[in-house]
């Protein structure tokens, strides 16, 4: 078949934390939306496959792809990810917390997803955890101010917050976890709270929420406990700013997670681009499924150097951000007035999405074109040797790596 960019239709998410403008505002549809929009994903995930534009049909990405997973994906990439696309790409925008939660290891998504089929659970249950065989690696560029949690504190900072707040309800605990500072004694503290029983829980966050409320001037932490309650009232996860990273991403900064590294994005829109995956073990902030035994058999208790990554020139004139992933990378291309873009040959496949500007796209083999504006994707197929990129704009890639 004749190989060519294709124009994508992509599907919005509608959770509850999602916000009302930042999605539909991108897409050029009516501000506020219906509902929350939450993410709009850009990929093959069987959850929410994309729609290329064939011949002037749309057809379900899956189904291009099988029809030709050598010309589509490229043959390396076809061959590694057993002809599927390996990643999943969406523009995530929050307008409350998400989930305190963690993404399971490839070895524990495969045996998750085993059991839970022998179990009978469908796939699509809502107390399902394992909805693929994937782990899920990923990372968030952010295109607004982004506030999130990610990765367990230095030990001894997060002692020094825990003994400030004070909780009588902790305070067993924190004097415990005090006396075996390591990741066994987070692992012991770390379990005993989450599997409190809900009144102490509650009572644990009252209490926290009494004196940061008194404090919040004081910081971020403070802040974000108080707002926390106020969107999750009593709930554990409340706590959450005392044990993990606080982290905010300037409008182009992003920032990786790994596998069974404890996070919650917070607030603010970004790019996301991870493993093809939809595996969560959530342990509170959400009115979805929680599953605090799985959450804490998955969990790394080790601290964690959270980096903010500044995207960084790369050879072939886009800007790129670093992960130990082998599913993905994500780079920017900016082009304007005197700068073009154009890819390197021999590439595998490529999603990209504009979110600022217009630009056109040019197939330099065949002279196909596609003018793409704010908000519109494209997938470029590894068998298109060369495209190139014109006009102003912004547009961020999803791809394979080398």
């Amino acid at each position: 078949m004749m190989v060519e960019l294709y124009r994508l239709q992509n599907p919005v998410q509608n959770y509850d934390w999602g916000s009302y403008d930042a999605i539909p505002r991108l897409l050029g549809q009516p501000v506020p939306s219906p509902d929350p929009q939450a993410e709009l994903w850009m990929g093959a995930h069987p959850k929410g496959p994309s729609q290329a534009l064939v011949a002037g049909h749309w057809t379900l990405l899956p189904e291009l792809i099988a029809a030709s997973p050598e010309s589509i994906l490229g043959s390396a990439v076809a061959a590694d990810f057993e002809d599927k696309l390996p990643f999943l790409f969406k523009v995530l925008s929050a307008s409350r917390a998400l989930s305190i939660q963690v993404h399971p290891s490839i070895e524990q998504a495969r045996a998750g997803f085993a059991r839970e089929n022998r179990l009978g659970i469908p796939v699509t249950a809502p107390e399902r955890n394992y909805r693929d065989e994937n782990h899920k690696p990923e990372i968030i560029c952010a295109l607004t101010p982004f506030y999130a949690l990610n990765g367990f504190r230095n030990l001894p900072e997060m002692l020094d917050l825990l003994q400030r707040v004070d909780s009588q309800a902790l305070r067993p605990h924190v004097d415990a976890f005090n006396l075996q500072p390591d990741a066994k004694g987070l692992e012991r503290f770390f379990t005993a709270i989450m599997t409190m029983d809900i009144a102490r829980q509650r009572q644990a966050v009252t209490e926290v929420v009494h004196f940061t409320d008194i404090h919040q001037d004081e910081g971020m932490v403070f802040e974000w406990i108080v707002e926390l309650n106020a969107q999750y009232p009593g709930d554990i996860g409340v706590l959450s700013p005392l044990l993990i990273n606080l982290v905010r991403l300037e409008p182009g900064q992003a920032m990786y997670s790994q596998a069974r590294q404890l996070h919650a994005y917070l607030l603010g829109t970004g790019i996301e681009l991870m493993a093809n995956s939809d595996n969560v073990l959530r342990g509170g902030l959400t009115s979805k499924h929680i599953d605090v035994p799985e959450l804490l058999a998955t969990l790394r208790y080790d601290e964690a150097d959270i980096v903010i990554q500044q995207p960084q020139p790369a050879a072939d004139g886009s800007l790129a951000f670093s992960s130990n992933a082998r599913e993905f990378h994500l780079s920017i291309i900016d082009v304007g007035p005197v700068r073009s873009f154009e890819s390197v040959a021999n590439r595998s496949v490529e999603i990209l999405i504009c979110t600022e500007g217009e630009v056109r796209v040019f197939n330099t083999a065949s002279g196909q074109s596609l003018d793409i504006r704010q908000g519109e994707s494209f997938l470029a197929p590894a068998s298109v040797p060369v495209y190139r990129v014109e006009g102003m704009g912004r547009l961020f890639r999803a791809s394979v790596p080398d």
